[in-house]
């Protein structure tokens, strides 16, 4: 899927800028620059030192096109791997198609989406996980999403699952070593260290694929689904917390049919806050439609945010819990947060608070009281341990369900005494799914799949 030739595409944003880089890559990358390149030292960019940059301009036979800053970044110490150049010129449309169209008519071909990526990768800069952190670097919108795509991109993900596929291969060699020596019936693989290997890698990989949940919505912004009675305040709370009159808010019952949501960043979090109709029984065809859409987000929200009127919950306290323990059948284990709205008109005692054995606050959301509270826990819930490898990508977390399945079946083969030929398949697939996540197993298809979604010039 990799041709040879010398690549090159426009490394920033489409648009006008005051500056924009051209990106040139391949063994030809400093030769074509320098038949175009002229400065007045007159020295061949070929002849320069790695990482140094240089002014000039761009020259199209005895026409000036451009003065610019030309970097140069010589094999292997480029992000591809290969000799690179970096041309930064005037953030005009015209010169980057300019510049881009002088090159493309000289032999040099057009990058592919995610091609300079992909390079790093195929010459051994990066490995897979890490090149494909470069895309959620890019992409992420808040402290939270680039922390953990910094983190890919170190390498801590990668250096974990190649540290138990090493070990495996290791066993796998014993193993095979056993075929050989058949006749003579030679154990070379401790079968007791192998099965404390396989608990080691079990719970390993559950700690990840269990983070899977929390790595996606901190990458992606967590949903956070307000839901209650009809006027029980959830458009006034939309509103307070995005400081802006995004929900329409009346006195009128069933006011919210449709859902309205939106996003705002909170220490570094991005959360998705979703505003829904009233739950209530209604004869309403249009309500209806708003409450059912309101059961459908409850299914795809992180957390929900369950408010109640207090003066309502008081007066009707059994039918509340009622109500509540309704939607805890329906969400099954995702968080749920009690509200109790409008403490300027009625704040609650400790004591009727007392039975209800849940996360609970108590606000005003019109005065914004208790709203520090409130996002203060929502963060709490959410923060990641620095420490901790969080699961983001879907790609790593099939591969390690697979994973996790072969080595059950090492396990129960263990067990049950099967010959070295039949165990060996199973760990030959262990090894080839963990293999896969960090690239060290792949196929075309697969890393077409993965760098297609690039942008150009990444």
């Amino acid at each position: 899927m990799l041709n040879d030739n010398t690549i090159i595409a426009i490394s920033t944003p489409t648009g006008i800028g005051a500056i924009s880089i051209v990106r040139l890559s391949g063994d030809k990358a400093l030769e074509i620059v320098d038949v175009f390149f002229k400065n007045k030292s007159k020295k061949k960019l070929i002849n320069q030192k790695t990482n140094t940059s240089h002014y000039g301009q761009i020259v199209d036979k005895g026409t000036l096109i451009d003065e610019v800053i030309v970097t140069i970044y010589k094999n292997p110490n480029s992000f591809t791997g290969e000799d690179t150049v970096e041309i930064s010129c005037h953030g005009s449309k015209y010169i980057q198609q300019k510049i881009l169209h002088l090159f493309i008519k000289n032999g040099v071909a057009p990058a592919k989406p995610g091609e300079f990526s992909l390079r790093s990768f195929l010459n051994g800069k990066r490995d897979l996980i890490q090149a494909e952190a470069i895309a959620d670097l890019i992409s992420s919108e808040s402290e939270a999403s680039h922390s953990l795509a910094i983190k890919q991109m170190k390498g801590g993900f990668s250096i974990e699952i190649k540290k138990l596929r090493k070990k495996l291969l290791d066993f796998a060699s014993l193993i095979e070593l056993e075929l050989d020596f058949s006749e003579e019936d030679i154990e070379f693989a401790d079968r007791n260290q192998f099965k404390l290997l396989l608990n080691k890698i079990e719970k390993t990989i559950s700690k990840l694929t269990d983070s899977f949940s929390l790595g996606n919505v901190l990458k992606n912004g967590i949903p956070i689904a307000i839901i209650g009675p009809p006027n029980s305040g959830k458009s006034t709370l939309l509103n307070t917390l995005l400081n802006e009159d995004k929900a329409i808010v009346s006195e009128i019952a069933g006011t919210t049919r449709d859902i309205i949501e939106d996003q705002i960043n909170l220490n570094g979090i991005n959360f998705r806050f979703i505003d829904t109709a009233g739950l209530r029984k209604t004869k309403n065809k249009i309500e209806k439609i708003g409450i059912k859409k309101t059961y459908n987000k409850l299914k795809n929200a992180s957390y929900i945010l369950y408010m109640i009127d207090s003066q309502s919950y008081i007066k009707k306290k059994s039918n509340i819990k009622l109500e509540i323990n309704s939607i805890l059948k329906k969400i099954k284990n995702t968080p749920i947060m009690i509200l109790f709205n409008k403490i300027d008109i009625y704040k609650i005692s400790d004591n009727d608070l007392s039975d209800l054995n849940m996360d609970k606050v108590q606000i005003s959301a019109k005065n914004k009281t208790g709203i520090k509270t409130l996002i203060n826990k929502l963060i709490l819930n959410f923060k990641n341990d620095k420490d901790q490898t969080l699961i983001t990508n879907a790609r790593h977390y099939s591969a390690l369900l697979k994973t996790n399945k072969s080595v059950s079946n090492i396990k129960k083969g263990l067990s049950n005494n099967i010959p070295g030929d039949l165990l060996s398949i199973d760990i030959k697939e262990a090894i080839e799914n963990l293999g896969e996540i960090t690239g060290e197993i792949t196929n075309d298809e697969l890393l077409g799949n993965i760098f297609g979604k690039f942008c150009i010039g990444k």
